[in-house]
């Protein structure tokens, strides 16, 4: 087809109009990937053009043609995906044959559990450790390792489960095995999966529809007509019903119920909801840059389904519409006129939802905090939709520069944009795709040290905020800020195939921060030090040696020389840390202080000494291999892995590996020079003498971590003072060259995952070891990203934005998202309405405050008694506590000779006096919490104060 201006979408610009929209967008496209061929074809779709093709997609055809190509394609082995978007209205489609394997049915790690009982029984019964439910399902299968006793078990071919609770499930006959004695684990296998599909022609007389929303559970079968007799109407008239036309509604409500006396079986709908097919009707002709994320984004992921048989493709019919964009007021009915076309980019746009609302969406003024992944989606989206055309601005803020790996998502940056920074380059990139969209890019981190900069002007001006964040505490923060200003936040987050979207509306929803993620475990240090039983744990282990021989050492050292109040901190902390702080220092500067490469090496030799060896040869001495705990059971047993120290040796290859990157790396933190010839380290490791080491009796070593708190000990204050005169001074410590190292993942040849990797590696527990891809998975932390499942999130953002730009006010037109493309699953429902509370019979939610003013009339301002007497009189409350952050301002048991100095000084004199910090020229108003009694003496929760001082 030829570009038009209704039909603009992001690779196509204004100078393109009338060209062919697929040489245009062609190039562009090549440019994201130079691995993908990208070619162009403007030809008729013959069968003999489409053999070529493994899958073929249609969009925007007509149903004759859809019927001609899925026939085709099914009895040619061909996979198809159909996908189209009318307005506010999507369809998709797939058949992908008539078996299809799915090798991967939900892209989840398989799960594992330790075993702590088998049965011999006519169906076995596993119990496992009760340390954490095993998660399995019946119909799961299963293998073994590791299990002692009932060793026909394994490395057996899987077995299917039946689960009988959080901790046990059945497995197959083990009557005739031999008795089960202790330990092994259990890992769920992933199964191959076969699937079977209708063709286009027989799935649309007989079809099988995925479900969206339950809101709206007949929904799809009356689209499913809607959709076919909006290809009838094309078919007669040579064009889709004109925006909002009544005449051309009623003509598509006559037609759909034509389809439907022909429909037989699930195709067949009882009764026609004439409303619905009018409202398609209506805006039919329109075209959403969010409807087509959407679609687009899901359309995607069936082809990767496709293509790989990884995740569980749509069965097979799949419709969604957003018609709760329209205005929620009942009886608002958009005229023919005001969706007009007006020869303009966005008259698809205007056919949905009317001019009035073009110019307010030109107005706006909103804050995009983050320009990762979902932050590139949603501006591109913004151009597309004229979101600040006009008068309005997008600020986007991101103190992030682009990364090589942010290519595969973050689509708005190409390779050649690496190293800039990633606001001003997204910025740049959607002024070409709308040259007229304004917009701003800020370099600036979210949180309390920029609020000078977004500030209480800043917020005031904003029309509202979409988060584009990677992390909890930003949202978090972000989440009171929209609170405080009471203005509407988007937020929306993906991981890998799963995606959500939150809406939080002032005075309507309650806020991000109302309902919490539960916290991520974290594991035991003692499991971490001694105990480890998973590879997780010997990385996160290998993680925190190298925080603690890389980064704070360096740290603690460098404060120690450049803070003259250090010493004064340190002696304040609780506990044994006081001591520990002044060891750790006192070994950076003094004992050792390495003056060579050489000196680095031997440290490097020495330390793996004590790690792989000594440490180990200490805690079997402790706990030998063949120890029982009291209740008679072998003490290494369950979760805890019998070790085995290592023997050094200069021939093996990750033994060597550590020792280059422990050597390299604190070569690094002292700035000496570094070495990475293998054969001169080979021969400097064979002058290294280490010393003996024997195992000690009266080594305490903590088997839990509750007696490890318990037994975090007493301070030796003699050793505390010799410390402190035997510290260098630290005018003569100032020539050391320190450096603390920030761990940093991506770099092949800083040494930070060689020495990851060996580390973990090296931990003799008997734990598989990971290559450095799974370990740089795992310890960098890495979430999986992906570009469909951004789409899609970001589509549904914006139809959100477009009901809060319009207004609405019915909890019930918002809609909060979850999905998992790999499922597939999807799931709306209404946000939650911000929870009540009372005072006397006023209700208030965390959106209430009450709102002062600081200076009066006379321009003085208001002192604490005039305060405390004002809420008595306006709202017959009686102030017993006052609090500004951390500072008390008053209470009523404070002494009386503080109080009456206090009572007639002015509110922000007492705050300065007591916080001892000057109120920043930026702060036009203080937050006060009170805790109050009413009339009867009882204390009531009441919100907090806005006190406004300029």
């Amino acid at each position: 087809g030829d570009g038009q201006w209704h039909r603009l979408s992001f690779y196509l610009r204004e100078e393109d109009l009338g060209k062919n929209r697929a040489e245009v967008s062609q190039l562009r496209l090549a440019e994201l990937n130079s691995y993908v061929p990208v070619t162009s074809f403007t030809g008729a779709l013959t069968n003999e053009s489409l053999t070529k093709f493994q899958v073929v997609v249609l969009t925007n055809s007509s149903l004759d043609e859809q019927m001609r190509v899925g026939d085709f394609c099914h009895s040619n082995g061909i996979k198809l995906i159909v996908a189209d978007t009318r307005g506010l209205f999507g369809q998709l489609f797939c058949d992908f044959g008539e078996e299809m394997t799915v090798f991967d049915i939900n892209g989840e790690q398989p799960l594992s559990a330790m075993i702590s009982m088998i049965t011999k029984d006519s169906a076995g019964v596993v119990t496992c450790l009760d340390e954490a439910r095993h998660g399995f399902e019946s119909g799961d299968f299963v293998t073994f390792t590791e299990v002692q006793g009932m060793t026909e078990l394994n490395g057996c071919d899987p077995i299917e489960i039946k689960t009988l609770g959080p901790y046990t499930f059945s497995i197959c006959n083990t009557s005739s095995f031999s008795d089960y004695v202790r330990g092994g684990i259990v890992t769920q296998v992933k199964m191959p999966k076969t699937v079977a599909f209708k063709s286009l022609s027989s799935s649309m007389a007989e079809p099988e529809f995925m479900l969206t929303d339950f809101a709206k559970f007949d929904r799809p079968g009356q689209l499913h007509v809607g959709f076919q007799a909006l290809h009838a109407f094309e078919k007669k008239h040579s064009r889709l019903p004109k925006p909002w036309s009544q005449s051309d509604a009623d003509e598509l409500v006559t037609l759909a119920e034509e389809v439907n006396a022909t429909q037989s079986g699930s195709a067949k709908q009882e009764q026609l909801d004439q409303a619905i097919i009018k409202k398609l009707s209506c805006v039919a002709a329109g075209d959403l840059a969010p409807i087509n994320a959407f679609i687009g984004g899901l359309a995607a992921q069936e082809v990767m389904k496709a293509c790989t048989g990884k995740f569980m493709p749509i069965m097979q019919w799949l419709y969604f519409d957003a018609l709760e964009c329209l205005s929620d007021a009942e009886d608002a009915i958009l005229t023919e006129e005001e969706c007009a076309p007006r020869n303009c980019r966005y008259d698809g746009q205007i056919a949905v939802f009317g001019s009035k609302l073009q110019e307010l969406l030109a107005k706006q003024r909103y804050f995009l905090v983050g320009a990762g992944a979902i932050g590139c989606e949603l501006l591109k989206n913004f151009a597309m939709m004229g979101l600040a055309s006009g008068e309005g601005e997008v600020i986007v803020t991101d103190m992030d520069t682009i990364e090589k790996s942010n290519l595969n998502r973050q689509f708005l940056f190409r390779p050649w944009d690496v190293t800039k920074m990633k606001s001003e380059t997204a910025a740049a990139a959607v002024k070409q795709m709308n040259p007229s969209i304004r917009i701003t890019g800020h370099q600036n981190r979210v949180g309390p040290d920029t609020e000078k900069i977004y500030d209480d002007d800043f917020f005031e001006s904003l029309d509202g905020v979409t988060n584009a964040l990677d992390n909890v505490d930003a949202r978090m923060y972000m989440d009171r800020r929209c609170v405080y200003y009471c203005k509407p936040l988007l937020e929306s987050g993906t991981l890998g195939t799963k995606g959500n979207v939150q809406v939080v509306i002032p005075f309507l929803t309650e806020s991000y921060s109302s309902s919490q993620d539960p916290p991520e475990k974290s594991i035991p240090i003692c499991t971490l030090k001694n105990f480890p039983n998973a590879i997780e744990h010997t990385l996160q282990w290998a993680r925190d040696e190298f925080e603690g021989l890389f980064k704070q050492p360096a740290e603690n050292a460098l404060q120690y020389m450049t803070d003259p109040k250090f010493m004064e901190r340190t002696l304040k902390l609780p506990g044994a840390q006081p001591l520990e702080v002044l060891e750790a220092v006192y070994k950076s500067l003094v004992t050792d202080y390495p003056h060579s490469w050489e000196d680095c090496v031997v440290w490097a030799r020495n330390h793996w000494q004590c790690q792989y060896n000594n440490n180990i040869r200490q805690l079997l001495h402790n706990f030998p291999p063949d120890q029982l705990t009291s209740s008679g059971a072998p003490f290494w047993s369950g979760p805890k892995r019998c070790p085995h120290p290592l023997e050094f040796s200069t021939n093996n290859d990750l033994h060597m590996d550590y020792i280059m990157a422990a050597a390299n790396l604190l070569a690094q933190s002292y700035g000496l020079p570094c070495s990475t010839e293998r054969s001169d380290l080979t021969k400097l490791l064979q002058d290294v003498k280490v010393p003996e080491f024997t195992p000690k009796s009266g080594v305490k070593i903590h088997v839990s971590d509750q007696e490890l708190q318990s037994a975090n000990a007493s301070i030796d204050d003699s050793r505390l003072e010799e410390l402190k005169t035997r510290l260098p001074s630290a005018e003569a410590a100032s020539q050391f060259k320190l450096c603390p190292i920030e761990f940093e993942k991506d770099d092949e040849t800083n040494f930070h995952m060689d020495f990851i990797v060996a580390a973990s590696n090296l931990r003799n527990y008997d734990i598989p070891p990971a290559d450095r891809h799974k370990s740089k998975l795992i310890a960098g932390k890495i979430i999986p990203a992906i570009a469909t499942t951004t789409a899609a999130v970001v589509g549904l953002v914006c139809l959100e934005l477009l009901k809060i730009v319009q207004g609405h006010k019915k909890l019930e037109s918002y809609k909060n998202g979850f999905m998992n493309l790999a499922l597939p699953f999807f799931a709306f429902s209404e946000p939650i309405a911000a929870p009540k509370h009372k005072y006397y019979e006023i209700d208030w939610t965390l959106w209430d405050r009450f709102e002062v003013k600081g200076i009066q009339p006379s321009g003085e301002e208001m002192t604490l008694r005039q305060f405390l007497d004002y809420f008595k009189n306006e709202h017959k409350l009686e102030i017993t506590m006052l609090s500004q952050g951390v500072s008390t301002l008053y209470s009523f048991f404070m002494p009386a000779a503080k109080l009456k100095e206090r009572l007639d000084l002015p509110m922000t004199e007492i705050v300065t006096k007591v916080s001892k910090k000057k109120l920043g020229k930026h702060v036009k108003a203080l937050v006060f919490e009170l805790c109050c009694n009413d009339e009867t003496e009882e204390d009531v929760e009441v919100p907090y104060v806005r006190y406004t001082i300029r």
